[in-house]
């Protein structure tokens, strides 16, 4: 058995097996890289080579704009935000059958694309209406349901921090602009296809609806939400015109959300201690991921892993469409028991070579990689979002499941349609000349 052999069998059993023990995900990839490292060379040069590794993959501009993001969101969060885009959703769809629940996933596509966060928006989104949707009949258990599957839909439309992790995993194959702009119409597929399921659970639920608002109270309710919608053209907007780039565009949301937060009078200055420390915590956490991540992800290439996954499945495999179907596949058994940071970072250097050899841009292969990791986190074991949702919503887990899995089924079939569909994904790019 070759020693290239016995590194990845290496590899990958002790990272399951300390995944699989309940070690954090970050202190597994950190591990098992340092004992594939040690088996190729000894111990102080696997210590520095795993150190310069880990600094020298986060020591990238794009990235500061992460935390920026992330205190973006805090700001967004504390600020008021969230009651202005359910007041305004509301005025506009409530009175459908079913009105809230509509409600719930246009305010969570609306507050998740502003904070760039899904668990923001899910406990923003769900901590405000999961009360108000039981008094009006929901069941409280489809209400967390709702509320933890349309917050992925952030993931997806502009700006979100994953968009960035994938275009920095991709080697520079995907610009953050173009990735941005793709995600628009996966996104509001994704929000379209909840809002099907959800048309049909209240029609045959018979679920209540508000009452129609008139034409000057959904004005008002607009021209308070208009502030919070211009910060989502503001950023993308401006990465799109070349005005700014994602870390410029990031700080800039910081200063707005604060700016927004004052003007709103939810804000003042005593908040920024607790809103500043949480924020450090996040970024601290997600940093350290990608660090490990980056080490692991130089390993696969010192490895010769991709390569030899992209030769394994190109000439086993003939059939396009089956190899597509194998990778989503996997990807949605990674999902999950894996963090979404960690898993795009690890899997997009795996997974990407095999992709474009065979026709697959990469720009579309960053919306098929995101949506089923979205589809990861609202499921057990690790669903990060399943729990928040659930725990916000004072709902135990084992009952949202049922009523999460047509939505996440509704998911399931986007994700196919953007697979075998290229032009979902990279019409609008190649509209504004983003790519080729």
């Amino acid at each position: 058995m070759s020693i290239e052999l016995i590194s990845v069998l290496v590899l990958f059993i002790s990272f399951a097996a300390l995944l699989a023990y309940g070690v954090p995900v970050a202190y597994s990839i950190g591990i098992s890289t340092m004992l594939v490292l040690l088996i190729n060379i000894s111990f102080l040069p696997s210590v520095t080579t795993a150190s310069q590794r880990m600094t020298t993959g986060i020591d990238n501009f794009a990235l500061l704009a992460i935390p920026f993001f992330i205190l973006a969101g805090e700001l967004m969060n504390r600020g008021g935000v969230a009651k202005r885009l359910i007041d305004f959703a509301k005025s506009l769809i409530g009175s459908l059958p079913g009105g809230l629940a509509y409600v719930n996933i246009i305010s969570a596509m609306l507050f998740g694309a502003i904070s760039g966060s899904a668990i923001a928006a899910a406990s923003a989104i769900g901590s405000t209406l999961t009360d108000k949707m039981e008094s009006e009949g929901y069941p409280r258990e489809f209400s967390a349901a709702v509320n933890i599957s349309s917050s992925t839909t952030g993931l997806l439309i502009p700006p979100s921090n994953v968009l960035i992790i994938f275009a920095l995993a991709s080697g520079g194959t995907a610009s953050v602009a173009a990735l941005f702009i793709a995600g628009y119409i996966p996104g509001i597929l994704v929000g379209l296809a909840i809002m099907l399921m959800v048309y049909i659970y209240a029609k045959r639920k018979g679920l209540p609806k508000a009452n129609r608002v008139g034409f000057k109270q959904l004005f008002v309710d607009f021209k308070n939400a208009f502030l919070s919608l211009t910060l989502l053209f503001i950023v993308v907007g401006g990465i799109v015109a070349g005005i700014f780039t994602a870390t410029e565009a990031a700080a800039i949301a910081v200063v707005y959300a604060a700016l927004l937060g004052f003007w709103n009078k939810e804000l003042n200055v005593g908040d920024f201690k607790s809103i500043l420390l949480k924020s450090a915590r996040t970024t601290a956490i997600v940093m350290f991921l990608i660090a490990t991540s980056m080490a692991m992800s130089w390993l696969f290439s010192f490895e010769g892993i991709p390569q030899m996954l992209t030769s394994l499945l190109v000439d086993s495999v003939s059939n396009p469409i089956a190899v597509f179907l194998l990778i989503n596949l996997i990807l949605l058994i990674v999902g999950t028991f894996m963090d979404m940071t960690p898993a795009v970072l690890i899997f997009t250097p795996i997974f990407l070579p095999v992709a474009m050899a065979l026709g697959m841009h990469p720009v579309q292969f960053g919306m098929v990689i995101v949506l089923n990791l979205c589809i990861g986190v609202c499921t057990p074991p690790v669903g990060t979002l399943l729990f928040v949702g659930s725990g916000v919503a004072k709902v135990p887990v084992a009952k949202v499941i049922k009523p999460l899995i047509p939505l996440l089924i509704a998911m399931v079939v986007v994700l196919m349609l953007i697979t075998y569909f290229p032009s979902i994904s990279l019409w609008l790019p190649r509209a504004f000349d983003l790519i080729d």
